[in-house]
């Protein structure tokens, strides 16, 4: 792949599957060597599949088209190889082109999952963060997965998206939803490459 750009304004291909939508599910396999997420159009269609790399110091994700692996549609890759507060650059594979980034709060995130929605040129433009500060003591004090977790995207201060995690004792799955966001103020792309992040390291927690 061909070192990517750094567009401000970044386009993309309005026909590719992935990106269509306004609804996802997206699913963790949870038995497995190697963390695997797939991600489900609103119909059940599989839309993406992405496959944690085992032993790598710096975190390096893909995001496929399907489980072939033929067509790369994303490249999140860690800016460094150990970071608590990691910032994790998203590369749209098909043009080579950076949409934006997504930084974790990483000491904020040890009581409530905050990250910081990026843009090409690493200007803050937004936030991802866990429902409540209270919900998130319970989940990590006391019950777990027993509460699942739900997460709000604002883009300035308007919310663009809600990721609900289901309740479910034997895998993780979250319902992505996008149609708040009806101007498209919040890249897809940029969505998309959260939810798998939070699928990775997030849910990892439960």
């Amino acid at each position: 792949m061909t070192e990517p750009q750094f567009a401000s304004t970044p386009e993309f291909n309005s026909n590719q599957m992935a990106f269509r939508f306004e609804k996802y599910l997206i699913k963790r396999q949870v038995l497995a060597l190697t963390g695997k997420i797939r991600l489900f159009s609103p119909d059940g269609l599989l839309v993406g599949f992405s496959e944690q790399k085992m032993f790598r110091l710096r975190e390096d994700i893909r995001l496929y088209a399907d489980e072939d692996k033929m067509q790369e549609l994303l490249w999140i890759q860690a800016r460094q190889i150990i970071d608590f507060s990691a910032a994790y650059d998203v590369i749209d594979s098909v043009q080579s082109v950076k949409v934006g980034a997504l930084r974790r709060k990483g000491f904020r995130s040890v009581l409530r999952d905050e990250w910081e929605v990026l843009d090409a040129s690493d200007k803050i433009i937004g936030k991802l963060w866990e429902d409540s500060p209270g919900k998130a003591m319970l989940r990590r004090l006391l019950l777990g997965s027993l509460l699942p977790q739900s997460y709000d995207v604002l883009i300035g201060e308007q919310v663009v998206a809600e990721f609900t995690q289901r309740f479910n004792l034997f895998r993780y799955e979250m319902d992505l939803d996008f149609s708040a966001d009806s101007s498209r103020a919040f890249d897809r792309r940029l969505g998309l490459a959260a939810a798998v992040l939070l699928g990775m390291i997030e849910g990892k927690q439960g």
